[in-house]
């Protein structure tokens, strides 16, 4: 059975690498994974990873990255020095397969998870988007299967989707959730989300959660706290 903690990636959104660092110092053997993305840029990217690294946590490096093949390819290449475990990038065919070349040749040992539909967005979005009209579900399916087929190791999507990504991919690819809210949180900026429990349930194998844990008077608490209901649950 899975540690409780493992099913946990939490989002380390903050604006400085002071911030960042206390709670990396605060979370350390709390969580199972953290998360660090393209907020970070502005002050250091490296930096922040080295911080994590620091402090035992395990690193999921949220780039979402999309581009031409080849520029795909070298950047993940390069990624391969950090000391990273998932990264992400956006689920289209060719965007996959490049990253997996550029694994390859790096030599990397981190695994590559497609995004398919952001949880920001819902049918209203995608309709204003141009795609062919079609519900947001099988919009992620369809993006899913595809990545998976290109070479990536599991996917990003909503809990709303976790269940019937779950039956299709089997049991051994990841699903990692955002939108995971704690019951009575506020959703902020997600528009499609579930509690940790019902995620976990449907069959998500991480949840990230960020401004529940990382907002809170006392984010250790607030983690400890999220936790709770998953006790002895697997995925």
């Amino acid at each position: 059975m899975r540690d409780t903690k493992d099913h946990l990636i939490v989002a380390l959104d903050v604006p400085s690498l002071d911030e960042l660092r206390q709670l990396c110092r605060l979370l350390q053997g709390e969580v199972g994974m953290v998360k660090i993305g393209l907020g970070h840029l502005g002050y250091g990217l490296h930096e922040a990873v080295d911080i994590a690294h620091q402090y035992g946590h395990k690193i999921f490096l949220d780039l979402k990255l999309f581009d031409i093949g080849a520029t795909v390819s070298r950047s993940v290449e390069g990624l391969c020095q950090l000391p990273i475990d998932m990264l992400t990038v956006h689920g289209d065919p060719h965007v996959v397969r490049a990253a997996f070349e550029g694994r390859a040749r790096g030599q990397g040992k981190f695994s590559i998870l497609a995004v398919t539909i952001l949880t920001s967005l819902d049918a209203v979005d995608i309709d204003a988007c141009q795609f062919a009209p079609m519900p947001v579900e099988l919009l992620v399916e369809k993006r899913a299967q595809l990545a998976v087929q290109a070479g990536a190791d599991g996917v990003i999507a909503s809990p709303a989707e976790a269940k019937r990504l779950r039956e299709l991919l089997g049991p051994s690819f990841y699903i990692v959730t955002p939108g995971v809210r704690p019951y009575g949180a506020d959703q902020n900026d997600q528009k499609r989300v579930a509690t940790p429990r019902d995620a976990i349930q449907a069959g998500a194998s991480h949840i990230v959660v960020g401004r529940p844990i990382i907002h809170a008077n006392d984010p250790l608490e607030a983690t400890r706290d999220l936790l709770l209901p998953l006790a002895g649950m697997t995925a």
